[in-house]
């Protein structure tokens, strides 16, 4: 939000000084983003031309002597057609920067002849688009003395950072209103607005809409008989200063009024609408070309203004090409009207327009001026343009309901610890505008038509706070505690990082992807359920929550590999989303590589090979990225079991799943489906992996923290091979399951180190052979111990899994 601070003075008595102003616009919670004091325009000095004779070697330009109040003429080279003896305008000297043409000037040499400086258009002070000519200025204009001031170009432009729950500060009036009650002087009124009324306004306007609430009022006023024109000097100025084009009177007067009361207003060309207007939902596939010349596709979820015709406007965003006001514009209606902040949000958005009227209408605008400004609209069109106003034609207004809040004093020491009177609060909240009843140490507070951003007593409290002055909060320690604080962290925010620890230990790199992805993919990885569309996408192909981490992986991925980066590790853990319940929201560690991005190593490069690197990467890649994270949260290893196949996304001989126990799923892992990546478009060798960090249980709580005494086996630890003859079809992990179970007291570890499938095994079998390792506990063992042992094994291996010891 921009104005100046004449602007700002126009609204509030004060004698402040710039600095005090931004200093208490930040105080009150009105940031200030920047101040442009228009020290640029302060070289500029006004000159007069004393003679001005023909360029001898060109013949549009004159060699100009120029009185610039300093002593000595000047002479200036200058191509201007108006530029003559007598002539008195801006000067510019040597080493000043012109902004309008983004140049510091120097002394030139133009055609043989010296030039000490510039005699300014108005478009190189960014006056206007004026450049004819340079600026001309009455004969009785002090030479020498600052242009700037004289032409007022030196009123200071200051910006402010606005959250957007302060609607009532989207106008300069909002923010004195706020400066006023914060004691930094006296808030200006004016006097109603007063003028003839001839006749009645003959468009009539009908609200046809199924909720009441997308349009709650519309006032519309006919001005007959005007002049449109260039807006006078002072509202150019003004306009400019903010960063808007002055267009013509009209148009100047709605910008005006939205800038200056927060009140955006439109004007129709009377003579080019058709009958009466409605205010209607758009019809599915109805089109409008609006001001900024492009054509809009329209539908039931967009409010438009419509004739006999067509329409002839976008409801509270954008105004029809076809019913503008242009200098031929004799007859003017005058719009003033309420609309549904939700709706003006959502249209904008998916229409693609930012305008300042939206940046307003979504935020909320006061509903009681919606009527004073079109009386106020009124009145600058008859002071500006001429003409005669009818009677206005509101329709469908039913007036404010201020919303009571039951305020105990009290609060305001609860929230925020500051010591304030009730007398203090009570003045603070009536210098803002709230209606305050009641006595003792509870009142009833009417909140103010411009404050839609009021609620409840805490933001009633954030008022008084900030008035009152956040900077006078102390600030004090925090409590010291005898004992030292418990656990600050959930296992749940624990396990996120540790799982982020782990994966960018093995080399992996974090990405960010969006939550939303394309519907097709949303349905291809198990997702797409109508409860997880968006109602508002940000994109048309960002529709839908997405159901797991893999296809924003999987096409980052392949946007890295488009670009030469084809072996890629990257991991994400985020949330992914089951349904629209709290409950299916996941936690998930997801993570792809891509080419020969493997821990090893990636690349064709000789060290690469030496260690195991520089291949392909598969689905045992992925199996120990998953099982890292895993064992990083604190899982138990030994109870991880391993099932062959995924869900069909992933390749269904190359893949697997996670469990602890029989029913827990911890996640799955493995190399990607064809038709997968086909349908993704994504190519190359690719496998990944997802681990649900909300599945793990949570750990046993210890006693203490303290690691308990180390305690080894005064006996030698002994290892035994064992290899079975099984079906093809039998999981390793089973015959380890079946062995480790045989005596779990003494076996204390089984790993798979061959399997061999051959004739010599027969036809649908394999050999797996097993290395078992045997720690005594209370005595050495003998070789009757080891022969029992051994039978044990292969027994607990037969009865599981069917095998049979290889002879």
């Amino acid at each position: 939000m921009k104005f100046t601070l004449s602007w700002l003075k126009e609204h509030l008595e004060t004698d402040a000084t710039l600095d005090e102003i931004c200093a208490r616009l930040t105080e009150i919670g009105l940031e200030v983003e920047d101040v442009d004091d228009k020290a640029a325009f302060k070289p500029f000095v006004i000159a007069k031309v004393l003679s001005a004779e023909k360029h001898p070697q060109a013949d549009r330009l004159k060699v100009l002597m120029v009185d610039t109040g300093s002593g000595a003429p000047v002479q200036v080279v200058c191509g201007a057609p108006n530029a003559r003896a007598g002539l008195v305008g801006a000067f510019a000297a040597p080493g000043t920067y012109v902004p309008g043409i983004e140049v510091t000037l120097a002394v030139g040499n133009i055609r043989g002849v010296e030039s000490r400086g510039m005699m300014c258009s108005e478009k190189e002070l960014q006056i206007s688009e004026n450049h004819d000519g340079i600026i001309d200025l009455p004969e009785d204009a002090p030479v020498g003395q600052s242009y700037a001031a004289y032409a007022h170009l030196d009123d200071p432009v200051i910006e402010i950072n606005l959250t957007p729950n302060r609607p009532d500060c989207t106008s300069v009036h909002g923010i004195a209103r706020d400066l006023a009650a914060s004691g930094l002087g006296t808030l200006k009124t004016r006097s109603a607005p007063s003028f003839a009324i001839d006749g009645e306004t003959p468009v009539k306007l009908t609200l046809d809409l199924d909720d009441p609430r997308l349009c709650p009022g519309f006032a519309l006023r006919l001005v007959r008989g005007v002049k449109n024109g260039p807006s006078p000097r002072w509202m150019q100025q003004r306009l400019t200063a903010i960063g808007l084009r002055p267009i013509n009177a009209l148009v100047d007067i709605t910008n005006y009024m939205t800038f200056d009361q927060g009140r955006p207003i439109h004007v129709f060309d009377a003579a080019k609408i058709q009958g009466n207007l409605t205010v209607r939902r758009a019809r599915e596939g109805e089109t409008v070309l609006a001001l900024d010349q492009r054509e809009y596709k329209l539908g039931p979820n967009n409010v438009v203004i419509s004739d006999e015709e067509g329409i002839e406007s976008i409801g509270g965003i954008m105004g029809g090409e076809h019913s503008g006001c242009d200098d031929n514009t004799v007859d003017v209606l005058i719009e003033s009207a309420l609309w549904d902040p939700m709706n003006i949000a959502k249209s904008g958005r998916s229409l693609g327009i930012i305008t300042d009227a939206r940046y307003r209408f979504e935020r909320g605008v006061d509903p009681e001026y919606m009527v004073p400004g079109l009386e106020r609209t009124t009145e600058l069109v008859l002071e500006l343009c001429g003409g005669t106003a009818a009677r206005a034609e509101v329709v469908g207004y039913r007036g404010y309901e201020p919303e009571i809040v039951d305020f105990p004093y009290s609060e305001v020491k609860r929230l925020t610890g500051l010591e304030v009177s009730n007398e203090e609060s009570n003045t603070i909240l009536t210098r803002l505008g709230f209606t305050v009843t009641g006595s003792g140490q509870r009142v009833s507070v009417a909140v103010p038509s411009w404050r839609p951003d009021v609620d409840g007593k805490a933001d009633l409290v954030e008022e008084i706070m900030r008035i009152h002055g956040v900077d006078n909060i102390k600030p004090a320690p925090l409590e010291s505690h005898a004992a030292v604080n418990g656990r600050i962290l959930t296992t749940l925010q624990i396990r996120t990082r540790v799982a982020k620890r782990a994966l960018a230990a093995r080399g992996m790199l974090e990405a960010v992807t969006w939550s939303f992805i394309p519907e097709g993919q949303a349905k291809l990885f198990g997702g797409g359920s109508p409860g997880l569309k968006l109602a508002n996408p940000i994109a048309a192909e960002m529709s839908d929550m997405r159901p797991s981490l893999l296809p924003g992986l999987l096409t980052a991925a392949q946007r890295n590999a488009d670009k030469g980066y084809a072996d890629v590790a990257i991991f994400e853990v985020s949330g992914t989303y089951e349904n629209d319940r709290p409950e299916g929201q996941r936690r998930v560690a997801g993570g792809i590589r891509r080419g020969t991005a493997s821990l090893a190593g990636a690349g064709r490069m000789w060290s690469n090979v030496a260690k195991g690197g520089g291949k392909p990467v598969d689905v045992f890649d992925a199996k120990a990225d998953a099982l890292a994270v895993i064992e990083a949260c604190g899982l138990p290893m030994g109870n991880i079991q391993i099932e062959q196949g995924g869900p069909e996304w992933y390749h269904p001989g190359r893949s697997g799943t996670i469990k602890m126990g029989p029913k827990i799923v911890l996640g799955y892992f493995g190399e990607f489906h064809p038709l997968t990546l086909e349908t993704l478009d994504v190519s190359g060798a690719l496998c990944g992996f997802e681990v649900y960090l909300d599945a793990m249980a949570e750990p046993k709580k210890k006693a203490t923290r303290t690691k308990p005494a180390l305690d080894l086996s005064p006996f030698q630890a002994v290892k035994r091979d064992f290899a079975f003859v099984v079906d093809r079809t039998v999981e390793a992990g089973a015959i380890v399951k079946a062995a480790t179970g045989a005596d779990r007291k003494l076996i204390t570890g089984v790993n798979v180190f061959d399997i061999f499938e051959g004739a010599s095994v027969g036809e649908g079998k394999k050999s797996v052979a097993i290395e078992v390792q045997i720690q005594p506990v209370d005595r050495t063992l003998t070789d009757e111990d080891f022969e029992a042992l051994t039978q044990k094994v292969v027994a607990s291996v037969t009865k599981f899994t069917g095998g049979v010891l290889r002879s």
